[in-house]
């Protein structure tokens, strides 16, 4: 099939994608048919193994909807009417956790970090020892806010001290990352489908321990966004989904999946990220363009720039000009100094740095003129 794509996406998802993921939405499948269930039973088993959890301790739930859903999800379904969640903050996103739960009008707390830092063990330990009512742990792990890696493999370890449910936003790292759910002690990860496993937009996924999600039977404070009875229906009825399926965006999962497979598996994607991200920071810093986290916090995903001193950027006229010459970025996403963003998951090869690079000067050069 002849890629029509007029432009690549230096985005953390959406994300280029493949001809051969594309191609499989040409088909229209049947939510009832038993064919189409078997995909969904597919990826259910395919999510578990990457996860390192096919032991039968835990279930992945496909649910409708954008990535932030699965997250709705979760924090809306899991907690009961008694609990208190505590939502550790180093950006946009595990704010936004804040915000579902202030809108479900479920009880939560709050550790504040600055926005280019990572939650320390020490500042979660001593809160959850003054503070035992706390049942829950939430955060994110690839803050596409700043583009840092947050650490959930020794705040795990101090959730799991307390023995406290830990929930992870694995958005934008779950496919690419190696994320050993039991070995953390994850207990719910959400991700979706356009992020590093390279699918399209339509779906988010949850993989959950299966001990607490069925005790969580009856809490959810939405019909849709219910965590148990979406898996309920799936389980027992062969891959069935509740409401209405995106089967296109479904079966082009499950492409993704493959072609993830056939690249090598997580660890070789995972390899091709983290050399593109480190050719990227490494020519943009040449170019005057310095990264704004530091190298040994800073993930494979994305990587939030700072404006070139003495250089008056206009982010509109620069977009424009990458556009046009076959890439889109985004804008950045601080709400206190000028930034823009610049992801490399997707199909997105040394090749397309290269070339990026060369337009970022070819800018800077006409700008300066």
């Amino acid at each position: 099939m002849k890629d029509l794509n007029t432009y690549k996406l230096l985005t953390p998802g959406p994300l280029t994608t493949t001809p051969t993921v594309k191609e499989t939405m040409l088909i229209d499948r049947c939510t009832w048919d038993s064919d189409y269930n078997a995909i969904t039973q597919e990826i259910r088993h395919e999510l578990l193994r990457l996860a390192h959890v096919d032991n039968g301790q835990y279930t992945a739930v496909l649910m409708q909807g954008s990535g932030t859903f699965g997250v709705e999800s979760v924090l809306t379904s899991i907690p009961a009417k008694d609990d208190t969640v505590l939502v550790l903050v180093n950006g946009a996103y595990s704010k936004r956790m804040c915000s579902i739960l202030e809108h479900a009008g479920i009880k939560y707390e709050t550790l504040e970090y600055a926005w280019d830092e990572i939650p320390d063990t020490k500042s979660v330990d001593d809160y959850l020892n003054d503070h035992p009512h706390i049942s829950m742990v939430s955060m994110v792990h690839s803050e596409t806010t700043s583009g840092l890696l947050n650490d959930i493999e020794s705040i795990g370890k101090i959730v799991k001290k307390y023995g406290k449910i830990f929930i992870v936003d694995a958005m934008s790292s779950f496919g690419a990352v190696d994320i050993d759910m039991g070995k953390i002690g994850i207990d719910f990860l959400i991700s979706s489908a356009n992020k590093c496993i390279q699918g399209v937009p339509g779906f988010s996924f949850i993989i959950g321990r299966l001990e607490v999600l069925l005790a969580s039977k009856g809490n959810a404070r939405s019909l849709s966004l219910d965590l148990y009875d979406q898996y309920d229906t799936m389980e027992h009825h062969g891959g069935k989904w509740r409401f209405t399926s995106p089967t296109h965006v479904v079966a082009a999962f499950r492409q993704a999946l493959r072609e993830l497979e056939t690249e090598g598996g997580q660890p070789a994607r995972l390899a091709r990220y983290k050399k593109c991200n480190k050719l990227l920071r490494e020519g943009m810093e040449k170019l005057g363009f310095k990264a704004y986290i530091k190298d040994e916090l800073q993930g494979p995903i994305i990587t939030t720039y700072l404006y070139p001193e003495n250089f008056k950027v206009d982010f509109s006229a620069m977009h424009e000009f990458l556009k046009q010459n076959g890439y889109v970025i985004y804008p950045g996403k601080l709400t206190d100094i000028d930034t823009f963003r610049l992801g490399n998951i997707g199909e997105i090869y040394e090749e397309d740095i290269e070339k990026i690079l060369s337009l970022f000067k070819a800018y800077k050069e006409q700008a300066d003129a």
